[in-house]
């Protein structure tokens, strides 16, 4: 049997003006050929279309980049300055710090504790190796991390150093405030502090646990010192006596006041009246019996109080 004829198609092609028509016979392989070709250059071009409008996306974007590096670059040599400032502002710091440390009584800075704030970070962290990948500006935006890491623990160790001087200043002044460092009243020494010394009524041999200042009467007693009353009372011997508590162990006791001018459970602070000269209890006359206890001990008030206060 005879295979089919291959189909076949007859394209007739009017002209619009004068003329006669053509008829054109095409075959299915023909039509099939030129639909495939057409396809093919089609594809080509709508490829070639896609292609070119990735690369000018990507040029854009490529310049963009560029841009953004060019912003980033400018502004990461900007915090730089900045941190090169912050920097010199620290130095300066420090040297108060040393400064403050030593009125505070305090040793310097540690050399070594001070280069904690220099170098960079031990450990790792994870945009550490991104960064360095990143090409130029990665590298600088790690230098820069690292430097202020270094800043923060810089300023880190300032601040409790600080803080240390004054936690040791604040105590230097209380103690400071707390310490009798005036004499309560002015006049004669006549009887020293002693171990034993005989008692100018009794006639007995006994401690003077203090010193006795002789001063007209009603002549003003101060507290040599900021502290709290704790007692006022009549005490046999010692007639009218006063005794404030300062802190730290300081203790001062005012005896033969003609009159007291402060309570009990009072705050006073150093040159604040607190009595009057008496001869009130065993007294061969008008006098300030003056004593001071540290921790319970009894110790030379001279030794705490301004010389000049006294006149021998």
């Amino acid at each position: 049997m005879r295979k089919n004829a291959e189909r076949r198609w007859t394209v007739m092609l009017v002209p619009h003006g004068a003329g006669a028509s053509r008829g054109v016979e095409v075959s299915q392989t023909f039509v099939k050929g030129f639909f495939g070709i057409g396809g093919v250059v089609a594809l080509t071009f709508l490829v070639l279309g896609v292609v070119a409008i990735f690369r000018g996306v990507n040029i854009t974007r490529s310049r963009a980049l560029e841009s953004e590096n060019r912003l980033l670059a400018d502004e990461i040599q900007r915090m730089r300055e900045r941190m090169t400032r912050v920097q010199d502002t620290l130095n300066r710091f420090s040297e108060r710090e040393q400064e403050l440390r030593l009125l505070a009584g305090l040793n310097p800075t540690d050399a070594a504790v001070q280069q904690g704030g220099i170098g960079g970070p031990t450990g790792t962290w994870s945009e550490r190796d991104s960064l360095a990948a990143l090409g130029p500006n990665g590298r600088q935006a790690l230098a820069a991390r690292l430097d202020v890491d270094a800043l923060a623990r810089r300023a880190n160790i300032l601040v409790r150093s600080l803080n240390e001087a004054y936690d040791s200043l604040s105590k230097h002044q209380a103690r400071f405030a707390a310490m009798p460092s005036i004499m309560p009243t002015k006049g004669w020494l006549t009887s020293a502090f002693a171990r034993e010394r005989i008692h100018p009524i009794l006639h007995l041999a006994r401690p003077h646990e203090g010193i006795d200042v002789t001063a007209p009467m009603g002549a003003e007693i101060e507290a040599p010192a900021s502290g709290v009353v704790t007692d006022v009372k009549w005490e046999e011997g010692y007639g009218n006596m006063i005794t404030l508590d300062h802190g730290f162990g300081l203790v001062t006791r005012y005896a033969h006041c003609s009159k007291v001018l402060v309570a009990r459970g009072q705050r006073v602070k150093r040159g604040q009246k607190i009595a009057l000269v008496g001869s009130t209890g065993l007294s061969t006359g008008p006098h300030l019996h003056y004593e001071m206890w540290v921790n319970g001990h009894p110790v030379n008030p001279i030794k705490y109080v301004m010389p000049e206060a006294i006149v021998d």
